[in-house]
């Protein structure tokens, strides 16, 4: 599975953005999708990660109420919708796909994802 994060660029504080995540080459047992960020000196955290067929959503509470994740099927791509950005916001995001074999490690978990793409780096300005 390879996977193009896109849609990141700077806003001012109260903005939003979509970040967009196409996967190309999915496999059968690729059934979530997950969103990660890093800010400089910080670890990687959870974000927000979403099944394939949109009946499961999951949220990082620092995020909830402000984005949200879906999904399109038919062109292999995930979204998040970032609205009231926060400068601690500020990080690149990246997206992820887990395996199946590995479904009963916890979605917030960086070791449940497989496939990572390159990230997208958000800009968010006070």
């Amino acid at each position: 599975v390879q996977l193009q994060a896109s849609g990141g660029g700077s806003v001012q504080a109260g903005g939003s953005l979509r970040l967009s995540c196409a996967a190309s080459g999915r496999t059968y047992d690729n059934r979530l999708m997950g969103w990660f960020r890093r800010a400089p000196g910080t670890e990687r955290e959870f974000v927000a990660a979403v099944t394939w067929s949109g009946n499961n959503t999951y949220y990082a509470d620092s995020v909830k109420g402000r984005f949200s994740i879906s999904t399109d099927n038919a062109e292999n791509t995930i979204y998040l919708q970032m609205n009231s950005l926060k400068p601690e916001d500020t990080a690149r995001y990246y997206c992820a796909a887990d395996r199946i074999s590995r479904r009963n490690i916890h979605y917030a978990l960086g070791r449940r994802y497989d496939y990572w793409g390159r990230g997208t780096l958000v800009t968010v300005s006070s």
